[in-house]
């Protein structure tokens, strides 16, 4: 099994027919056939890749049975991308865009409240089960299928922590990039909530850095649940200068209450397995399964 996308799910793209979205939709389609549209204002009744377009995600989803969107659209229309998504009843949105103004995000936000859709992003490499469904721009090279759930704030880190899982015969259930912004939609509780729910998954990874609070809140969380699987993280920024923006606004010190050191103490004393570094995740995971 595999937690929010699987080989049922049928995915529209908002943005299909431009540059970025036509190279990653036609990646995602080559991987697995699991899109059925795409949404571009002023193009509907066209195809592109082989698939319909329609002038709005209502439309798409009367028209093909639509449950999850890739946002694919510049930073300025994202947030209304996502809106309208919301609005139509999508069950999960993948938001790919970076820079996504913090005002906007604030309205996307307050759209989600109330609702049952699932938000990936924004800033997120996406989500991947493998060998049944891709939403965003993952790599897939090296996932394989198996029981390691995966949960990261850190697209490069998930790529080699995957890579490393695979290649020790460790495969994973759905690995989420929850996105580097700092506000922005499901988080570690979330993914945490949903792999606990998965009989397939086994253990879960979270990968975690310096700046927001979705580590404390994981541990929090933890601490609180009686979890009942294995969680093992890796938290990277422990020599970070306090203060310093650390590659983009997820990872800006001052929005966390606590440094990558403190971070790491929290999750510990909530029960989770503590990685070293990305080469120490596998041998974590093994040792953590065997006396499970």
């Amino acid at each position: 099994m595999a937690i929010i996308v699987d080989k049922s799910t049928r995915v529209l793209v908002q943005g299909m027919t431009g540059r970025a979205g036509t190279f990653y939709t036609d990646q995602a389609m080559r991987y697995t056939p699991t899109y059925v549209a795409g949404v571009r204002p002023g193009r509907g009744g066209t195809k592109h890749l082989g698939l319909p377009v329609f002038h709005g995600v209502a439309e798409a989803i009367a028209e093909t049975g639509a449950n999850a969107s890739f946002v694919s659209v510049p930073a300025t229309h994202a947030a209304a991308a996502m809106i309208e998504a919301i609005e139509a009843g999508i069950g999960t949105i993948v938001c790919i865009t970076e820079r996504v103004p913090q005002q906007d995000m604030g309205r996307v936000k307050q759209a989600l409240r109330g609702t049952d859709t699932v938000l990936i992003g924004p800033n997120s490499q996406g989500i991947l089960t493998p060998g049944q469904c891709k939403i965003g721009v993952m790599p897939t090279r090296d996932a394989t299928p198996g029981g390691v759930g995966i949960a990261s704030r850190s697209a490069s880190l998930t790529s080699e922590v995957l890579a490393s899982c695979s290649r020790a015969g460790l495969g994973q259930s759905t690995t989420v990039g929850i996105g580097g912004d700092t506000l922005h939609g499901i988080g570690f509780v979330g993914c945490l909530e949903r792999f606990r729910k998965d009989p397939d998954t086994e253990c879960v990874v979270l990968i975690g850095e310096i700046g927001g609070r979705e580590e404390e809140e994981a541990a929090d969380y933890l601490a609180a649940t009686d979890y009942g699987k294995p969680v093992i993280a890796l938290v990277v920024g422990r020599h970070a200068p306090p203060g310093r923006r650390m590659g983009h606004a997820g990872t800006l010190s001052v929005f966390g209450l606590e440094t990558a050191e403190q971070k790491i103490e929290r999750l510990r004393e909530a029960g989770v397995v503590i990685a070293r570094d990305a080469s120490d995740v596998v041998d974590s995971v093994t040792a953590t399964l065997e006396t499970a």
